[in-house]
């Protein structure tokens, strides 16, 4: 699958020659030129992020912070300001690297390309999670994450979510449902099955950005809408 950067600066030319190098790559390269278009282009789910610090109006310190509140892909700062304290700040505020300007092509993609290598070695050993943007189902763990913030399910109530996203686009009715989750011989009946789905769609929603995955198919039941 091709690998998408976010290449933020407010220096056009910059963004043109670096967009077309990484793109004879076989990068998608995304392009935002302040923070607030970044910010809009998080959307796309890039990969990577670079991202120049001195902006106007925002700052790449500034708009880093902003975007680690979403995104945990890896962000390398590009800037001229190279004093060991920028470099630290950088790194403090959610960078995962610091390169001055002006710097080669060719140690810039070797960058890229070690940060985007780890990130497919951590995947690789994640392989029992199920992603959904920023929601993770996390089948070793028992767990269900929404940008790696553990979220508060119940055994079923994960058995429930983690049952229509292993089936995605299949509609499956509350009696369904009720038998596979709970059981043939289980007390109560099939009504508990909106109960839950109410208590899971509840606690999705009080993150920001989480959609609901679950949907309902009016006189059916339900399905998972990946």
């Amino acid at each position: 699958m091709q690998e998408k950067i976010l290449l933020v600066d407010d220096e056009k030319e910059i963004v043109s020659f670096m967009r077309d190098a990484l793109e004879d790559e076989g990068y998608d390269v995304l392009c935002a030129y302040d923070g607030k278009e970044a910010l809009t282009k998080l959307k796309e789910r890039p990969d990577l992020i670079l991202l120049d610090v001195m902006m106007p109006e925002m700052d790449g310190f500034e708009l880093c912070e902003l975007i680690r509140k979403n995104v945990s892909c890896p962000i390398l700062f590009l800037s001229a300001k190279q004093t060991e304290q920028d470099r630290i700040k950088g790194l403090l505020v959610g960078g995962d690297d610091y390169l001055i300007k002006p710097f080669s092509m060719k140690e810039l993609k070797m960058r890229i390309y070690a940060h985007l290598r780890r990130e497919r070695r951590a995947e690789s050993t994640a392989y029992n999670r199920l992603h959904f943007g920023y929601l993770t189902i996390d089948l070793d763990g028992y767990q269900i994450l929404y940008n790696n913030e553990k979220l508060p399910f119940t055994s079923r109530e994960f058995e429930l979510l983690h049952f229509l996203a292993l089936h995605p686009g299949q509609v499956f009715t509350r009696e369904q449902l009720y038998e596979r989750i709970w059981g043939y011989d289980a007390e109560g009946d099939s009504s508990t099955v909106t109960e839950h789905i109410k208590k899971i769609r509840a606690k999705l929603s009080k993150y920001k950005g989480c959609r609901d995955y679950i949907s309902t198919v009016w006189g059916i039941g339900y399905k998972w809408v990946s």
